[in-house]
């Protein structure tokens, strides 16, 4: 079993701004880990279970993903204690086709469901070329990014998606029927970084608005609508209303694409079927996810994946940027960029989520 990790220290020099909130922890990436796989195990999953799920918050705050990270432990601890998940699935995976896999999570936590189905399209990716997975009885996993770039190790490439409970309402509809169902972009890269693109089906997370609300400060009206499906610039008639899709009436017909993959293939629950953990936090969502994967050795050698992710890259990075202080980015370079600089420096973490997963870790027998 993990030992114990030692206490996490305050960070040097917090900007003035916070100084009125608590300071925020420094805590080393192993420790962080150490701590998180021990609350999880508190919380009553096996150490191989919690393992998986650390992997995928680790590097959700590595990327600088604060909200998907180990700040998750409040929501996945609440329904894990309330069994609105089950804290020891049995998941199941059985190969329809040599390429097509359905993943039965068993109404475990999102990150392990999430995982198992990763691992599952990997190795039929390996033998076959391609390969999708379809998770269904799950909830939860976290952002993309992180299972976009452990297919990345690999050597796959990747589409990877969820559904979500419901915030968006139909393209012209007064009240939500789908979810801002993120969709996600992988791609290896030899020898440099690779390509990641994580995004929701949102213009902005529903944060930013109550952000906004806090502030006093009116928002877009691109952001979302009231709750009569007009759009506003009120951020508190916009949490009383909805987000709006990018891209308009394209995004919506995104999100609907990726809740058809994640939801309705998978056999999961789709659409309104989807259980909101807010309303109903002791009953299962059914959330479902979807995994494609290209195994990009059968593409060519390692040598001319390199060579073109390289000039890829150069490309967008020789356009004369319109700010000199904001050059162009490929996808994933920032987050890459977090991850290098915290691994070294640490990560800084809310003290409420470090004291919150030692209470959890204390579930624990005493090790002898």
């Amino acid at each position: 079993m993990a030992a114990p990790i030692d206490s996490p220290r305050p960070p040097e020099n917090v900007p003035a701004h916070e100084a009125r909130a608590p300071a925020p922890l420094l805590i080393k990436e192993d420790d962080l880990r150490t701590l998180g796989m021990r609350a999880f195990m508190g919380l009553g999953l096996t150490e191989a279970d919690a393992h998986d799920v650390c992997s995928i918050l680790l590097l959700a705050d590595l990327f600088g993903l604060s909200t998907h990270g180990f700040s998750r432990v409040e929501s996945y601890g609440e329904r894990l204690l309330s069994g609105g998940i089950r804290a020891q699935p049995q998941i199941q995976a059985e190969r329809l086709a040599p390429s097509l896999i359905a993943v039965d999570g068993d109404n475990g936590v999102g990150p392990l469901v999430g995982m198992h189905a990763l691992r599952e399209a990997m190795r039929a990716a390996r033998e076959n070329g391609m390969a999708m997975a379809l998770a269904r009885s799950s909830n939860h996993f976290g952002p993309i990014s992180p299972y976009s770039l452990i297919a990345a190790e690999a050597g796959f490439a990747s589409i990877i998606g969820s559904n979500a409970t419901t915030t968006i309402a139909p393209w012209g509809g007064t009240d939500a029927r789908l979810g801002n169902s993120p969709l996600g972009f992988g791609a290896p890269n030899p020898g440099g970084q690779p390509f990641l693109l994580d995004m929701a089906m949102s213009v902005v997370a529903r944060a930013k608005i109550r952000s906004a609300e806090k502030r006093g400060e009116a928002i877009p009206e691109t952001w979302a609508t009231d709750a009569g499906g007009l759009p506003t610039t009120d951020p508190r008639a916009a949490l009383d209303g909805f987000l709006l899709p990018i891209g308009g009436h394209k995004g919506y017909g995104l999100a609907l694409m990726v809740d058809m993959l994640a939801g309705l293939f998978s056999n999961a629950a789709y659409l309104t079927h989807v259980k909101s953990w807010v309303d109903s936090p002791d009953e299962p969502q059914n959330l479902g996810h979807f995994f494609i994967l290209i195994d990009t050795s059968r593409l060519g050698p390692t040598s001319w994946l390199a060579e073109r992710m390289r000039d890829f890259a150069q490309i967008l990075h020789d356009s004369p940027p319109a700010r000199a202080e904001s050059p162009v980015i490929v996808p994933g370079e920032i987050e890459l960029g977090k991850m290098a600089a915290q691994r070294r420096d640490g990560l800084r973490m809310p003290r409420d989520v470090i004291e919150l997963m030692q209470v959890h870790a204390a579930r624990l027998a005493p090790q002898k």
